[in-house]
């Protein structure tokens, strides 16, 4: 039984110029942006697919956030922000949530717009 190689070099040079461009401090012309998240995107799915190029594609994953959100994106309807560590967005949530509501509880400065300062969005006055 021979296992077929795939080869993910394509991927890995267009993941490196994403992450490049993203952390770049001069913004990238945003034509050129959507051709290779687009060109990226095409190979990440088609990678996705293939049974053989699953352990070479998450070491990929590890290494490139760009590359992440991507995969993120294209699999969403089916496990939402499935490579995100839980543990961090669930303490970006709490830190938020707390801030909202030191936010809303102190006094307004001086000419700042005043808010209404209930607990929960949605929750009637």
């Amino acid at each position: 039984m021979s296992k077929t190689r795939t080869d993910i070099t394509p991927l890995a040079a267009l993941a490196h110029m994403l992450d490049r461009l993203d952390a770049s401090a001069t913004p990238a012309d945003p034509l050129q942006y959507r051709l290779l998240a687009s060109r990226t995107r095409q190979l990440l799915s088609d990678l996705s697919q293939q049974a053989g190029a699953q352990e070479p594609l998450q070491a990929l994953l590890r290494q490139s956030p760009a590359l992440v959100a991507l995969y993120e994106n294209l699999h969403y309807a089916e496990a939402g922000l499935c490579r995100s560590p839980l543990a961090q967005a669930v303490a970006a949530e709490v830190a938020m949530r707390q801030c909202l509501q030191r936010w809303t509880r102190s006094p307004a400065a001086p000419g700042a717009p005043q808010t209404d300062a209930r607990a929960e969005p949605g929750t009637p006055a």
